[in-house]
């Protein structure tokens, strides 16, 4: 699942996300890994920067964050 927030306003963000590095959720029965997730946050001004699972930061209006959900791991 992908989330995409637009800031109106200027205000402090904080994200309290898992799974976004390095262990992705594990596979039961011989099953694959799953994907890890990412925040991203677009700036108005054409600057894009990579979160990690737990950050603060100041937003401005205009600005993006998207969160992209880890999948689940895989099974047999």
């Amino acid at each position: 699942m992908v989330r995409q927030l637009e800031f109106l306003k200027p205000l402090t963000v904080s994200l309290l996300s898992q799974r976004r590095g390095p262990y992705p959720p594990y596979g039961l029965a011989g099953g694959q890994p799953g994907a890890l997730g990412r925040n991203t946050l677009l700036r108005a001004s054409g600057e894009t920067l990579n979160l990690p699972g737990c950050a603060q930061l100041e937003v401005q209006p205009g600005d993006v964050l998207m969160i992209e959900t880890p999948g689940g791991g895989g099974y047999g």
